[in-house]
């Protein structure tokens, strides 16, 4: 399984983009300041949203799609599913 995620530093704060086969492990990174300088500078480390893929093609072209995309249509699928924001940490699936 691949994820594609965004995390946020705050509603309506910075966003990040980014894509991984272990998001438990990627948020532990992120969440120690090792998980990208970007996202360490600016606190981001709420996971709003996210997606599985089945195929990593699948979820890098999803996320470079995304990162192409202006700020209104980033926040979007936030907005969707997650209007208050909070961290969905625990909606991941375990395996």
């Amino acid at each position: 399984m691949f994820y594609v995620y965004i995390l946020a530093s705050r509603r309506a704060g910075t966003l990040y983009i980014g894509v991984t086969n272990d998001l438990h492990r990627r948020l532990i990174d992120h969440r120690s300041g090792r998980g990208s300088e970007f996202a360490a500078r600016y606190g981001v480390e709420r996971l709003v949203w996210f997606e599985c893929h089945d195929r990593i093609v699948e979820a890098i072209a999803r996320e470079k799609q995304m990162k192409g995309w202006n700020r209104a249509w980033k926040v979007r699928p936030i907005e969707k599913s997650n209007p208050d924001w909070r961290d969905v940490e625990g909606d991941l699936p375990y395996t």
